[in-house]
């Protein structure tokens, strides 16, 4: 177990290790200069001369080689120094550091919600196969997997926000602050980044009961009348879960990469905010950092679920 943990982690090293090679070099594919960006929306700076924009550029480590920049940036994040912002002229780690706490409050409050109703609508639906819970999960099922987040979200804003003045159409305000108005704020965007995870984990979990209730042993634990909440919950439920979890680390993912629109959309000023902004002022250590972060996030998520494997089925070994 040790030794499969290690090269688990090795291999998640190397995965960031090509997330920064990638996204660092992406960025310098783009069009246009930052320092001409930045330069263009200040209007204080509007008449710097070219001695001043070489200035800026060395005070931003741009006049560099490329190579340079990237071992500089590497070297940087590895002390948790991830550099200066071009647009907001301050620390990125400072910025994370405000914004970061915002993404993963929602992101945990969406990957919440949408695994525990994921799991207990996939349970009603297989235990209850063709029942009215089975007629209506499946077809809500397809439905929220194939929903598009922006629209779903743009929908809600002019219906509950607009139309019905219900919920604030915009806006974050931490729970510690105001819990009321917190939940207000993040009904909507909590329901489009969990709606897809949520239908899919009810499919999976529906489809992967169906095969566990269909075992000789389940058929056996009938036999021996044992009572149908025994047998759902002891023996179907958790030999169900493996390909769940599986699919739980994934969701994960998607629900940390759709605060990007999610959080434009709302406009909840979070990492994802963070980085669209970034990226259309080609700030490049901050749209660097919000990836790597991502990256971190989603890596990590597979690594637990990996290990998670162990417990739920004695079965697996790790060699």
């Amino acid at each position: 177990m040790t030794a499969y943990i290690i090269r688990r982690l090795l291999l998640a090293i190397f995965c960031l290790f090509m997330v920064t090679v990638i996204v660092f070099f992406a960025m310098r594919l783009l069009p246009g200069d930052p320092i001409i960006i930045y330069i263009g929306q200040s209007q204080q700076l509007s008449t710097l001369t070219e001695e001043g924009m070489e200035k800026l550029r060395h005070e931003f480590g741009l006049d560099k080689p490329i190579m340079v920049q990237y071992a500089n940036w590497v070297s940087g994040v590895v002390r948790f120094d991830f550099g200066r912002s071009i647009f907001y002229h301050m620390p990125v780690g400072t910025l994370l550091w405000e914004r970061y706490p915002v993404t993963l409050n929602l992101g945990l409050e969406a990957f919440v919600i949408s695994s525990v109703l994921g799991i207990m609508t996939g349970v009603l639906a297989a235990v209850r196969r063709g029942g009215w819970g089975d007629r209506v999960v499946t077809p809500l099922s397809y439905i929220g997997i194939t929903i598009p987040i922006f629209w779903l979200g743009i929908l809600m804003i002019y219906l509950f926000g607009l139309k019905l003045n219900w919920l604030p159409m915009i806006g974050y305000t931490s729970p510690f602050t105001d819990f009321w108005q917190h939940i207000r704020q993040a009904i909507m965007p909590v329901i489009c980044l969990s709606i897809g995870a949520l239908a899919g984990i009810a499919r999976l979990q529906r489809s992967s009961m169906l095969e566990v209730i269909r075992q000789d042993y389940i058929r056996t634990a009938w036999s021996k009348g044992l009572a149908e909440r025994i047998i759902i919950m002891k023996h179907v439920l958790k030999n169900s879960l493996i390909p769940v979890i599986t699919v739980l680390g994934l969701e994960l993912g998607f629900i940390i990469g759709g605060s990007v629109i999610i959080e434009t959309v709302f406009s909840i000023p979070g990492i994802g905010y963070l980085m669209v902004t970034s990226i259309f002022s080609q700030d490049y250590s901050v749209v660097q950092s919000c990836t790597l972060i991502f990256a971190v996030v989603v890596v990590l998520a597979n690594l637990i679920v990996d290990i998670a494997y162990g417990w739920l089925d004695p079965r697996i070994q790790y060699a």
